[in-house]
């Protein structure tokens, strides 16, 4: 028999608020163990939480860039558990009446992932485990979350890949938080079922907490995938469970029951007051949302020509996409300044978080005033490339390398010189080439270029040197 996978995510999103949800401490990451703490966010008796404001806006911005419906009422509950990193034994989220719902976002196969809510709340301490010990460190204790809960509408791994890598980037991109899995800004609880291909009726499912990284997020549904068919295969049942993955050995092993809503006794908090957004705010905050990185990105490919590769490439971060924008502003052929990003920029940069940040020694002005000196046919492709690696060394414009000869050109007749020099100079090239040996006009022309620091016409230059040759 052959089996679907039935997977729906709830992503717990940091957001990039500077004080916590209902307190005035810091949300800086990292700081020594319980130094961004008051009595508010430990739960002391007696203390009131007073909402973030902001941290509702970020929540608005999140549900109106994955498509959601936005709720002009909404309210804060109390969810309660037992645990050490929550001294409160209760954590404030929200149940019946989320900030956001009814959203989806769109896979490059055309699925939609059904967004059924979007709901605010604090997140919890953290465990330390150290020497046989368990100690809590409480400085994440009340930083404010989204959670951003699916539907159970993922079919595979891949589906789950791209799903997190989009959602990812929107966060990112309208700055709601840095969504950096690797401290925990961005975590995921994978819920998991099978059931017969072409059966509606869901299967048991169990759910993998705290997923912080894409590619262990993939190897544990496909495992857990595979354990839930050879348990049924074997006329077994699943049941229910918390699952924690385990990365030496890539297996799901138990942590307790599965809960359900009623084990947390949820009900409205009594120190919070009702969530009332108007509609004018919503739309304000509609307005102040940056293009979207997928509308960016069919832009660049619609509107400018770039191929999708450099599209995506570019689209990937808000910083890379503004610098390469201001740089096209007035230029002919945007791929030039596409290509210069890609390639010599990039290529300085030693990894992706690198690229994200995108820190570069010259403003996007100075790249574009280069290449509109190639539009306007002052210098040649290579004259630019060399500039251009001079100036990122320098952090300078192009002006404090480019000469008036520079800007001059070559003409007709010193051209024909440099071509009749390049062929004399070197024999075995043109003996290849007669040959038939295409490359060995690379070299000829490679002298050509060298012999006039890059301002010949690379076209001309090649049909003169054939022209020569064929003599």
């Amino acid at each position: 028999m052959k089996y679907e996978l039935v997977s729906g995510l709830e992503t717990h999103v940091e957001l990039s608020t500077n004080t916590k949800i209902f307190c005035s401490c810091s949300t800086e990451f990292g700081g020594e163990p319980n130094s961004h703490c008051c009595p508010v966010c430990l739960g002391f008796p007696g203390t009131l939480p007073t909402l973030n404001k902001r941290a509702v806006e970020y929540a608005i911005m999140a549900g109106l860039a994955t498509n959601c419906e936005i709720s002009n009422i909404s309210k804060m509950d109390r969810k309660n558990y037992f645990y050490p990193d929550l001294p409160k034994a209760y954590q404030i989220s929200q149940f019946d009446m989320p900030i956001c719902k009814n959203g989806f976002i769109e896979l490059s196969n055309g699925r939609k992932i059904r967004i059924n809510h979007i709901h605010i709340e604090e997140d919890a301490g953290k465990l330390v485990h150290q020497n046989g010990n368990t100690y809590v460190d409480y400085n994440r204790g009340g930083v404010p979350l989204i959670e951003i809960v699916t539907e159970p509408d993922i079919r595979s791994s891949e589906e789950t890949r791209e799903y997190v890598e989009k959602l990812q980037l929107i966060m990112k991109y309208i700055g709601v938080s840095d969504c950096k899995m690797q401290e925990g800004s961005m975590r995921c609880d994978v819920n998991i079922s099978v059931r017969p291909e072409g059966s509606e009726e869901y299967g048991t499912r169990t759910e993998i907490k705290n997923m912080n990284s894409i590619t262990f997020m993939t190897k544990a549904i496909e495992y857990e995938y595979s354990r839930q068919i050879d348990v049924l295969e074997n006329g077994g049942t699943i049941t229910q469970e918390t699952l924690r993955y385990n990365e030496q050995d890539n297996t799901t092993s138990s942590m307790r029951s599965k809960e359900d809503a009623d084990d947390y006794r949820y009900f409205r908090d009594p120190d919070l007051v009702t969530i009332h957004v108007t509609d004018e705010e919503v739309d304000a905050l509609r307005r102040s949302l940056p293009e979207l990185p997928h509308v960016k990105r069919e832009r660049y490919i619609a509107e400018l020509g770039l191929p999708e590769a450099d599209a995506l490439q570019l689209a990937k971060s808000r910083a890379i996409a503004e610098f390469f924008e201001a740089a096209c502003e007035g230029v002919a052929n945007p791929k030039v300044v596409a290509n210069c990003i890609i390639g010599q920029i990039f290529r300085r940069m030693e990894n992706d978080d690198a690229k994200e940040k995108f820190e570069v020694s010259i403003p996007a002005s100075y790249l574009r005033d280069l290449v509109l000196l190639l539009d306007s046919g002052k210098i040649r492709m290579n004259l630019l490339k060399t500039t251009l690696d001079k100036m990122l060394d320098s952090g300078k414009p192009a002006a404090e390398f480019l000469s008036e000869n520079d800007l001059s050109g070559v003409d007709s007749d010193t051209l024909k010189k440099y071509c009749q020099e390049a062929v004399a100079a070197n024999p075995n090239a043109v003996a290849d080439y007669r040959a038939g040996k295409e490359k060995a006009l690379k070299a000829l022309l490679g002298n050509v270029m060298k012999a006039s620091r890059g301002r010949a016409d690379a076209l001309e230059a090649e049909r003169l040197l054939i022209e020569l040759i064929s003599e």
